[in-house]
């Protein structure tokens, strides 16, 4: 693993990525033991600090759990006592609290993959990706903004006007129905294009929603970084 400008990309959370990958391609499968700290240590070429920073964040996303005097296991998606999320989109979301949901802008580009979005997509370096950011909001206000990933196909359209209203129903038109989630929300500080594209100030707090989601059996993936301005969005998880 070659180490990238620390300050952009921390060594810990390459490695973060590189853990969560095995846990998403099944290499470590769900109730399976990771590796001991010391042979991820030996197997990273890091120090034990360095990989413990990586496998808080797996953590905190809850993807792996930690049991005293046994190790460290993948976390069992759908365990009976468990809840898990439903998975639903924006529109489908703001619908189910009586709004209206409302995209004023779409900027579809075709990119290619690089390492970090090749391993949430399962596919190669370089690979053809589509990528859609969308603004959004409801029929009172703007305060969200979406930034997509999914590997290109000829079928998808490359024209901003089909992505206004709800994607995952976009999908369905190419029957695909994603039916497995992760995802995991942290506060964060507005870049400049998240500041430019929600004309709000730096100093105003934001909440970011990254979803990863997926319907294996079409080996369909798509990976979503969603952009909420703190003040105006309130996040809501249904249990079943």
């Amino acid at each position: 693993m070659k180490r990238q400008n620390q300050d952009a990309y921390p060594l810990y959370a390459q490695i973060a990525d590189d853990m969560r990958l095995n846990i998403q391609t099944e290499k470590w499968a769900e109730g399976e033991r990771i590796p001991t700290e010391m042979e991820l240590c030996s197997l990273y070429h890091v120090s034990r600090i360095t990989i413990r920073k990586a496998m808080d964040e797996l953590m905190k996303e809850d993807l792996l759990i930690r049991i005293r005097s046994k190790g460290t296991f993948v976390k069992e998606a759908f365990q009976e006592e468990d809840h898990f999320t439903v998975i639903k989109g924006f529109t489908q979301e703001l619908q189910e609290r009586g709004k209206y949901a409302k995209t004023v802008d779409v900027e579809v580009q075709l990119v290619n993959a690089d390492k970090r979005i090749a391993k949430y997509l399962n596919t190669e370096i370089g690979s053809q990706l589509l990528r859609l950011k969308r603004v959004r909001g409801d029929e009172d206000a703007v305060f969200a903004f979406f930034i997509t990933y999914i590997v290109y196909d000829r079928d998808y359209s490359l024209d901003p006007n089909d992505y206004y209203t709800s994607f995952y129903a976009y999908l369905q038109t190419k029957n695909i129905v994603v039916n497995e989630e992760r995802e995991y929300v942290e506060a964060v500080s507005p870049n400049r294009e998240i500041q430019r594209k929600l004309k709000i100030k730096a100093s105003e707090p934001v909440l970011k929603r990254v979803r990863f989601t997926s319907q294996m059996d079409e080996n369909f993936y798509e990976y979503t970084e969603c952009f909420y301005i703190g003040k105006k969005y309130r996040y809501y998880l249904d249990f079943h």
